[in-house]
């Protein structure tokens, strides 16, 4: 299974939604329980957000490949958990 990072800010609704979304997904399928997301407060960690190119939150890497910036949509988010469990 892939690693996925996500990066945020504390207080973003887009990413309060794509954490729902996330947390949904996770719950209504089986198959993406087991993956491991790291998150990652931009704020809190700028050199880690600094190594990696991106401008809007939130931001899904997978295996350090961008794969969604920005406002969240849930076949969005889902397209990220397949990624990983490949």
């Amino acid at each position: 299974m892939k690693k996925v990072k996500v990066f945020y800010m504390e207080g973003c609704p887009h990413c309060r939604k794509a954490f729902r979304i996330l947390d949904e997904l996770k719950a209504n399928n089986p198959e993406y329980s087991d993956i491991d997301v790291e998150y990652i407060d931009e704020n809190k960690d700028v050199k880690a957000a600094n190594a990696h190119d991106y401008y809007y939150v939130p931001t899904f890497f997978v295996d350090g490949v961008k794969l969604h910036e920005g406002v969240p949509t849930e076949e969005k988010i889902e397209r990220v958990l397949i990624e990983a469990i490949k």
